[in-house]
């Protein structure tokens, strides 16, 4: 028989603290973590919020020696890596042959921008002999390995802004199998340096003020930064140490738009939720609350309510519909692990974090969105939707825990 998979450690860093606690009492209030964008990050730019980390300090939590070594990006994923252990109450012992699956969708972009700087702006003929190992999109899954100790299968997964749903699901494949008891999984980014920022504004679907997911006078995105982090772990293994449990992460669901790069597709999404369902054995009216992929876009906002009204049919009024993005911000390729986070703690603690900043709902979204104040709700079992540029969707079933 499959291992049912339980989440039994948190670990997040981001706009809104360094912790899951940070992460959830912020949630819970409805606090966005948007600021100024720091000047350090670069000059002539239209971007003027961000959902950064506040008052990170990396010469205060890593030693000089390390630093050479751990782009940002790998910095945030061994903090998060590191709490989530701990949460679960693991010893390294029992952490040596865990698996660790870890998302990212930049990589080390502080290490490439860099690397450009010093090479075409200041003509300097030779890279830092250490570039390749500390800008590499899986550097902070090796790091994550070293640092913890973690010798089992380890890897890294990209895929946009799925790109941390797709590296749970992974990870939760291989507890269900058996061929690990432990599963460290999440997303990490750092997207703050000033050729990606350009990039994004490229695209003009950054807001200049704040992020309002499914409101009329939503106006795009915020780009936020962190890692969010699971401790996954089968039920055999869990009971056998008396782990606290946070929830059931009951099935995975995957699907590909095969369509346009950058506009979502309704069916694709749809696929995707009603995949995750079949996966978990769970009806739709089962699913009580859904933690949206919600980034505030025109095009998303429309297309993922669409795609609830067809996985979900005439259940979709009844369900309670946020997006955590209103407050973490975006963090691309750390958004689904900072999401699965958040949705753990809901289940937990039956309180649905709300989609803050929102006024009234806009043209084709009519669903219950839990606007601006958090709501106590028993839940049953949620669903954390990621739907990634290029079509890559991920929609993730959590299940309440009452063993």
């Amino acid at each position: 028989m499959p291992e049912r998979v339980l989440v039994t450690g948190l670990g997040a860093i981001s706009a809104l603290g360094r912790g899951a606690p940070a992460l959830w009492a912020a949630l819970a209030a409805g606090v966005d973590g948007f600021r100024p964008l720091l000047a350090t990050v670069g000059r002539g730019l239209k971007v003027r919020v961000a959902a950064q980390v506040p008052d990170y300090r990396a010469d205060e939590l890593f030693g000089q020696r390390d630093l050479p070594l751990l782009d940002r990006f790998s910095q945030y994923a061994i903090i998060a890596g590191r709490e989530a252990v701990v949460d679960a109450g693991l010893t390294p012992q029992q952490v040596e042959t865990a698996a660790a699956v870890l998302g990212t969708g930049c990589g080390g972009k502080e290490t490439d921008e860099e690397t450009y700087l010093r090479l075409y702006k200041e003509g300097r003929s030779r890279a830092h002999p250490l570039t390749i190992p500390k800008g590499m999109p899986s550097a902070a899954a090796s790091q994550v390995s070293i640092r913890l100790g973690v010798t089992g299968p380890v890897f890294s997964v990209a895929s946009a802004c799925a790109s941390a749903a797709h590296a749970i699901g992974q990870a939760a494949a291989m507890v269900r199998v058996g061929l690990v008891d432990l599963a460290l999984a999440g997303g990490t980014d750092a997207p703050f340096t000033l050729g990606l920022l350009k990039a994004w504004e490229a695209l003009r679907v950054l807001s200049d003020d704040a992020c309002r997911p499914f409101s009329a006078d939503r106006s795009g995105i915020v780009l936020g930064e962190g890692a969010g982090m699971l401790m996954l772990e089968s039920e055999a293994h869990a009971r056998r140490r008396g782990a606290e449990v946070y929830a059931e992460l009951a099935g995975c669901g995957m699907s590909a738009d095969a369509g346009h790069i950058t506009d979502p597709s309704v069916d694709g999404a749809a696929r995707a939720i009603t995949a995750a369902l079949a996966d978990a054995g769970l009806a739709p009216t089962e699913i009580d609350y859904v933690n949206a992929h919600g980034t505030a876009t025109q095009a998303n906002d429309i297309a993922e309510t669409a795609a609830l009204h067809r996985a979900f049919g005439s259940h979709a009024r009844r369900l309670a519909v946020s997006s955590t993005k209103s407050m973490h911000g975006h963090a691309l390729g750390a958004s689904g692990g900072l999401e699965a986070v958040a949705t753990a703690m809901a289940l937990k603690r039956s309180l649905v974090p709300p989609t803050a900043n929102f006024i009234r709902p806009g043209e084709g979204c009519d669903l219950d969105y839990v606007p601006n104040q958090a709501r106590p709700q028993r839940l049953r079992a949620a669903i954390s939707n990621s739907f990634a540029f290029g079509g890559l969707n991920a929609v993730l079933v959590m299940r309440a825990w009452h063993g």
